[in-house]
C-alpha cells in the first residue's frame, strides 16, 4: 500500500532548542572551508536565502543538515545556463526544488496581470531575481547539469499544480506541473516529512522509483506504466478538464474531497497517454516533531552574503514567533488550507519560549515580538475532540457553515502561552499581527480581554471579506453580522481596559458571486460605518482553489450550480473602485458603476449618497493627465499593458511602467512569447 510515515522524531522528547550555528553554504568557497569534497543534497530557491523557520528553504535544509546529511543552498540562480547547478558538483542523493514561498507567477504579476515593481523574497524587493514559472525552468537546469541525479520539486507552485489547474495569466487549463518540469517526484503540502524520508531512503541506497509508495508525493507514468488501482480514485482526464467546464469543476471537487490524510485515496488523473498518481497526503506532525523542526540551529538572519542588503519578507517576520500551522477554516479563496492541511499543528510552550529567548539574548532585539501566530493566530491547540471521527471526516471546513459541534475551540493554552511570553525578561511587547478567527475568538471573553488588553497596537487586523450573504457562502466565511458582533465586542474589551482602539478590516473585490449590486451594498455598510480601507485586493484566482474552479468554469464545483464571475478588466476595475468610494480619483469609475446598477439615488448629496453629483477637482485632473498618458502612449506605439492604466501595482508614469515591462515577464527577453524557432 503506502510507506509507513518516517517519524522525523525517534521518541517524544523534551523540546531543546540548539545554539545557532552557520548558515548552510551558498557558494563553493564555503563549501570548501568546511572541508566538503561533496554534498547530499542541493537545495534550490527562487527566493533568497534566510536561514529563519518562516522560510521553507531554510527550515528542510536545517532539518537535513541535523539529520547528518551534506546541504548546500543555491538561491536565486541564474537560470539561463545550467553552470550555477554544478557550483557544489554532482550531489549525492539529489536536488531539492522550489519556485520560493510564493507562486512564481503570483510573485510576478498583480490582478491586472501587471508586472509588480518589487520581489518581497529578493534582496532590496528587485525583480527579475527568478523567472516566471520557475520549477520548471530549475528543473530542467538541474537535468542539464548533472544527468541522472533524482530531481525532487516542492513547495506552494509545485504543490498547487500537482494536477490539471486553471492558470489564470495564461487564461486556459495547464497540465500538471510534473509533465512539464519533468521532476522525478513531486513532494506536496508540508515538506518535511517527505524530505527526509526521501534522504534517507536514497542514502540506504533505494532508487527514485522505489519512492512512488510514500505518502505526501505525486509522479508520472508513461505510457506503457499501467497505473495503480487499490485505494485510488480517477479524476477527469486533463482534455476532458480542459476542454468541458463540467469536468474541470467534478475534478475540483475530487481533488478537495481527499485532502483528509487520515481517509483520503490515491488519484489518477490521465493526460493522453501519460498520467499523474497522487498518493495520500502526508500525516500530520506532532508536537514533539514540531519542537524539533523549530529548535534548530537557525541564525534568524538573512545569509552574511547578502550584506546590508534587505530582504523585505525578513523584515515583516524577523521578530516574530510561529507558534502553529495549517488551518481548518477552508476558505474557497486561500491556499493554506490546501497546503498546510486543515489539521493544527501546534509548538509546545516549551519550545516557544525557548524561542523568545534567543531572540532576547540578541542584542539588535528591541524587546518587541511583531506577531504570535500562524496562518490564524488564535486557533493553537484547537483541534476535533474525537479523533476516530476525524479519521473519517471528508468536511472542507471545522467552521462553515457552522462551528463543528466536535471542535475544540478552547483559548487557554493559547492565553497561558501568550500570558507566559509576555512576561519574559527582555520582552516589553507582544503583538498579535497574522489576524485571527473572529468567529473562534468572540466565543472566549478571557482570550478577548487579553488580546484587547496586552496584544493590539491601537489597531487589529481582520478579513470579513464581504457583507453580501451568497458571496459569504461561496467564500466558506461567516456571516456579517458576526463581524459586526466581534466588532462590538473589541469596542468593549477596549474600552475597559483604557484603550481606544480600532478594526482594520479586509475585503475582496470581484470575488466569484460578487457583481455589482453585492459590492454597491458593501460600499453601503463601509459608509455607514465610517470604514475607509487603505489597502484592499483583488481576487486573484490561484491554481488549485475552489473560488479558481468558480472563476473559470462558472459553476459551484459541489452543487454545480451556476455563479456569476467577473472577469472583463473593466468589471474588475468598477468593484475594486467601489472599496474605495471615497477617494476623488475613483469619481467617474464609481459614477459608472453605479449608473450601471441603477442606483442613480446614490450620486448627489444626500447622507447615503457614495458620491456627490459633481466631480471633484482631482477626480477631474486624474482625468485629464490619463487622457495625456493615453495620447503619449497612442504616438509612441505603446500598448496599454504597457504603462499604467487601469490600476497598476503602484506604476508613476510612462518611463517605469515600460521598464517594469522588459524586466517582468521572462527577463532579459525581447518580447512575451518564445520565438517561434526555440518552441
Amino acid at each position: 500500500m503506502f510507506s509507513v510515515p518516517l517519524p522525523i522524531v525517534d521518541q517524544p522528547h523534551a523540546p531543546v532548542r540548539k545554539a545557532p550555528t552557520a548558515p548552510l553554504p551558498m557558494s563553493r568557497a564555503e563549501m570548501d572551508a568546511r572541508g566538503w569534497d561533496y554534498v547530499d543534497v542541493v537545495f534550490v530557491s527562487g527566493d533568497a536565502y534566510v536561514d529563519h523557520p518562516s522560510f521553507a528553504n531554510g527550515l528542510l535544509a536545517r532539518l537535513l543538515e541535523d539529520e547528518g546529511y551534506r546541504v548546500a543552498v543555491l538561491s536565486q540562480p541564474d537560470w539561463h545556463s545550467c553552470e550555477p547547478w554544478k557550483t557544489f558538483g554532482k550531489p549525492r542523493l539529489f536536488f531539492a526544488i522550489s519556485a520560493g514561498n510564493m507562486d512564481s507567477m503570483i510573485n510576478h504579476y498583480t490582478a491586472n496581470r501587471k508586472v509588480r515593481n518589487d520581489d518581497a523574497y529578493s534582496p532590496e524587493g528587485r525583480i527579475g531575481c527568478r523567472p516566471d514559472r520557475a520549477t520548471l525552468a530549475y528543473c530542467q537546469r538541474a537535468r542539464e547539469a548533472f544527468s541522472g541525479v533524482p530531481v525532487v520539486a516542492g513547495g506552494v507552485e509545485a504543490s498547487l499544480r500537482r494536477i490539471a489547474h486553471y492558470d489564470y495569466w495564461s487564461d486556459k487549463v495547464r497540465r500538471s506541473i510534473l509533465l512539464d518540469c519533468k521532476a522525478d517526484l513531486l513532494v506536496y503540502g508540508m515538506g518535511e516529512r517527505g524530505v527526509v524520508e526521501i534522504a534517507r531512503r536514497l542514502a540506504s541506497g533505494e532508487t527514485v522509483r522505489d519512492l512512488r509508495d510514500m505518502r505526501g508525493v505525486a509522479y508520472r507514468l508513461g505510457a506503457k506504466e499501467p497505473p495503480p488501482t487499490e485505494n485510488t480514485l480517477e479524476l477527469p482526464t486533463f482534455e476532458q478538464a480542459s476542454t468541458d467546464n463540467y469536468a474541470f469543476a467534478e475534478m475540483t471537487k475530487i481533488a478537495h474531497n481527499e485532502t483528509n490524510p487520515y481517509n483520503a485515496r490515491r488519484l489518477v488523473q490521465r493526460h493522453d497517454r501519460e498520467c499523474v498518481v497522487v498518493n495520500p497526503p502526508a500525516t500530520p506532525l506532532s508536537q514533539a516533531e514540531m519542537d524539533r523542526v523549530y529548535g534548530l540551529p537557525f541564525t534568524r538572519k538573512p545569509h552574511p552574503s547578502y550584506g546590508r542588503q534587505k530582504i523585505p519578507a525578513f523584515d515583516v517576520i524577523k521578530d516574530s514567533i510561529q507558534i502553529m500551522r495549517g488551518c481548518f477554516g477552508g476558505c474557497t479563496f486561500c491556499s493554506i488550507t490546501a497546503h498546510e492541511g486543515r489539521i493544527i499543528q501546534s509548538r509546545s510552550s516549551d519550545s516557544v519560549l525557548a524561542e523568545v529567548r534567543q531572540m532576547t539574548a540578541d542584542p539588535d532585539f528591541k524587546g518587541v515580538i511583531s506577531d504570535i501566530g500562524g496562518p490564524t493566530a488564535n486557533m493553537y491547540e484547537m483541534r476535533c475532540s474525537r479523533p476516530e471521527v476525524e479519521a473519517k471526516c471528508r468536511r472542507l471546513s471545522c467552521v462553515h457553515p457552522t462551528i463543528c459541534k466536535l471542535l475544540g475551540t478552547d483559548h487557554g493554552p493559547l492565553i497561558d502561552l501568550m500570558q507566559q511570553v509576555r512576561e519574559e525578561p527582555g520582552v516589553r511587547k507582544v503583538f498579535v499581527a497574522s489576524g485571527i478567527r473572529m468567529d473562534l475568538a468572540r466565543r472566549d471573553p478571557e482570550y478577548m480581554k487579553e488580546l484587547a488588553t496586552h496584544h493590539v497596537g491601537g489597531q487589529l487586523k481582520v478579513a470579513p471579506e464581504h457583507v453580501d450573504p451568497g458571496v459569504l457562502n461561496l467564500m466558506k466565511k461567516p456571516a456579517n453580522d458576526d463581524f459586526e458582533k466581534f466588532d462590538r465586542e473589541f469596542r468593549k474589551a477596549s474600552k475597559a481596559a483604557g484603550k481606544k482602539q480600532y478594526l482594520v478590516p479586509y475585503y475582496i473585490a470581484s470575488h466569484p458571486g460578487s457583481g455589482l449590486d453585492e459590492m454597491i451594498e458593501l460600499a453601503l455598510f463601509l459608509k455607514r460605518n465610517s470604514y475607509q480601507p487603505d489597502q484592499v485586493q483583488d481576487f486573484i484566482p490561484t491554481p488549485f482553489d475552489i473560488a479558481s474552479c468558480m472563476y473559470h468554469t462558472g459553476l459551484d464545483p459541489f452543487t454545480k450550480q451556476p455563479v456569476y464571475v467577473a472577469k472583463h478588466l473593466r468589471d474588475r476595475k468598477l468593484q475594486r473602485a467601489l472599496l474605495q468610494f471615497f477617494k476623488p480619483e475613483n469619481y467617474f469609475e464609481v459614477r459608472k458603476a453605479l449608473e450601471q446598477a441603477g442606483r442613480h439615488d446614490l450620486i448627489g448629496d444626500g447622507c447615503e449618497c457614495l458620491i456627490p453629483s459633481s466631480p471633484p477637482k482631482v477626480a477631474l485632473d486624474e482625468r485629464r493627465k490619463q487622457a495625456n498618458l493615453d495620447v503619449r502612449r497612442k504616438q509612441r506605439g505603446w500598448t496599454k499593458s504597457e504603462g499604467s492604466a487601469g490600476g497598476g501595482n503602484g506604476d508613476k508614469g510612462e518611463p517605469s511602467a515600460k521598464k517594469s515591462q522588459k524586466q517582468g515577464y521572462r527577463p532579459h527577453r525581447k518580447t512575451q512569447t518564445r520565438r517561434d524557432g526555440k518552441r
